[in-house]
C-alpha cells in the first residue's frame, strides 16, 4: 500500500455544467498546473468537485483549511490568491 500524505492545502475547483461554462473546467486544469509547478505535493492538492450547489455565483472553488470561497473568479484572481497563501505558509 502506497504511503498516505496530507497536503498543507486542497483546493476544491468546481466543475459541474455552470462553472464550467464560466471558466470552472478550465481553471482546475491550470491549478493542477500550478500546483505541479510550484513544487512538493504535500503544500497543495487540486480536487475537482462535480457541484457545490452555489451555481448562481458560478464559477465556485474553495480553498482549505482557510476557508477562502472564490466566486464569479477570473483565473488570475486565484492564481494570484494562491501565490500569496503559499508564499505565507510555513516550511516545517
Amino acid at each position: 500500500m502506497g504511503k498516505f500524505t496530507i497536503p498543507e492545502r486542497v483546493i476544491y475547483v468546481c466543475t459541474g455544467s455552470k462553472c464550467s461554462k464560466r471558466g470552472g473546467k478550465e481553471l482546475y486544469k491550470n491549478v493542477k498546473a500550478f500546483s505541479k509547478y510550484y513544487g512538493d505535493k504535500n503544500d497543495l492538492e487540486v480536487i475537482q468537485v462535480d457541484c457545490f450547489d452555489r451555481c448562481k455565483y458560478a464559477p465556485v472553488c474553495n480553498i482549505q483549511p482557510d476557508n477562502i470561497w472564490l466566486k464569479e473568479y477570473h483565473e488570475k484572481e486565484v492564481l494570484k490568491v494562491l501565490q500569496i497563501i503559499m508564499q505565507d505558509q510555513p516550511k516545517v
